[in-house]
């Protein structure tokens, strides 16, 4: 498996995810911390869904988010490896997400990667 095929559809590296990473050391802890950071006061999110597989695969655990997530869905129906890989990159969507997030490090590196296969 290569490096990029751990990155999901909007940039974020999976191996560096808290979700994937509690996923594989069953890290009680971690899903602990990482359902506080990521909840918010109108969505509460729960330790036990800090779990994944990573956003690209399909039948595995994904994070809660995962599963209703535009960019993703979008990346799976054109079956693209991640948004780099899309004929319509940068779009709309994806950099809604990244402003929402206020994620710009998986521009840069979905830019990074673009930048090799074109």
């Amino acid at each position: 498996m290569t490096q990029e095929a751990l990155i999901s559809f909007c940039g974020i590296n999976c191996i560096e995810c808290p979700a994937y990473i509690a996923k594989r050391t069953d890290d009680i802890e971690l899903r602990e911390k990482t359902a506080k950071k990521w909840s918010g006061p109108e969505e509460p999110i729960k330790p036990e869904e800090i779990n994944c597989d990573g956003c690209i695969t399909l039948d595995k655990v994904l994070f809660t988010h995962c599963n209703i997530c535009k960019v993703r869905i979008c990346g799976l129906e054109k079956g693209v490896q991640n948004c780099a890989h899309c004929n319509e990159y940068s779009c709309e969507k994806l950099e809604g997400l990244w402003n929402m997030f206020k994620m710009t490090e998986l521009k840069e590196l979905l830019d990074s990667i673009r930048s090799n296969i074109v």
